[in-house]
């Protein structure tokens, strides 16, 4: 297929890679610095999306939050400049804008009824998995949009990830990743309290966690982040600031529906203070530092360090 990939951050990049090597022809274009083993490989470099638009059959942006989203789409040079009186693509179906972004799910809804409006297709295909999971393409894809748009759309998906569900309509994909960014979240908490609660009472963190994985308490999040909690490395997979907007999605949503989330509150408050202490670039597994600071007591000795 002929893709566009808009948005080359610490996800985009190894998902635009693993489209490229798969064989797809690559329109890209970046904010960020523009990774060299995409070029490399034959991606074609566009001046604006809406450049990648014209150029492309599928369009992919996966970006930060969703004004960027919407600007992207619907900005002067953006996307739907690029759909106007041409969307259709060199296959004859009609152009299909996949966003992968985590953003709003009523935004993503009056988004895609401008795209459609244009006589192209939108999904909304959020993923799950940091960048772990975009380098080896085993990602999470919660998936809203029509049933044909998501077949159509399949084959890029099984490049992208391993877990791939078709959630419903419009919409219902971002809706899905917020419910996953919660959990998430609260997880990371729960493995942080645990673990500085081991630490004050004299264990040692780490055969404490390794003493777990055993158990039920077994999870990914104790796996993975409570491992980066004890060597204290916390390189941005996902940073804090970014699960920060899907928490504060969450919360808003809530405040619509009349729903209260408590315990996400919390998490997004502990977020919030690491963000207060300058650590909003971390990994969303130095939410413990709030916690650290609080108590006046580290998980682990040594300093809190990001690997090159």
């Amino acid at each position: 297929m002929k893709i566009g990939f808009i948005g080359l951050g610490i996800m985009g990049a190894p998902m635009a890679l693993n489209l490229l090597k798969a064989g797809h022809m690559m329109f890209v274009q970046t904010r960020s610095k523009l990774p060299q083993d995409l070029v490399e490989g034959g991606a074609t470099v566009c001046t604006s999306a809406k450049e990648v638009a014209k150029r492309a059959d599928v369009i992919i942006t996966m970006l930060p939050d969703t004004p960027d989203v919407q600007e992207v789409l619907f900005g002067e040079r953006g996307v739907a400049a690029g759909l106007e009186g041409a969307p259709l693509g060199s296959d004859g179906l009609p152009k299909l804008v996949i966003d992968m972004s985590s953003i709003s799910p009523m935004a993503t809804q009056k988004m895609a009824e401008r795209i459609h409006a244009l006589g192209a297709e939108h999904l909304d295909g959020p993923v799950s998995g940091g960048e772990v999971g975009a380098r080896a393409a085993s990602l999470t894809i919660m998936v809203g949009g029509l049933p044909h748009s998501f077949e159509r759309a399949r084959p890029l998906f099984e490049t992208l990830g391993k877990n791939i569900t078709h959630v419903g309509g419009h919409g219902d994909g971002q809706t899905t990743k917020v419910a996953n960014q919660i959990i998430v979240a609260l997880n990371i908490e729960a493995v942080a309290e645990a673990l500085l609660f081991a630490s004050k009472a004299g264990a040692d963190p780490a055969k404490v966690r390794q003493a777990l994985m055993g158990g039920f308490a077994a999870s990914r999040i104790l796996e993975v982040h409570g491992e980066r909690m004890v060597q204290r490395t916390f390189n941005p997979g996902f940073r804090i600031a970014l699960h920060q907007k899907d928490l504060a999605l969450a919360l808003q949503g809530a405040r619509e529906m009349g729903l209260s989330l408590p315990h996400t509150a919390s998490a997004a408050q502990l977020m919030q203070v690491c963000a207060g202490h300058g650590l909003a670039g971390l990994d969303h597994s130095a939410l413990c530092r709030s916690l650290e600071i609080m108590a006046g007591h580290d998980i682990a000795p040594g300093d809190v360090t990001i690997q090159a």
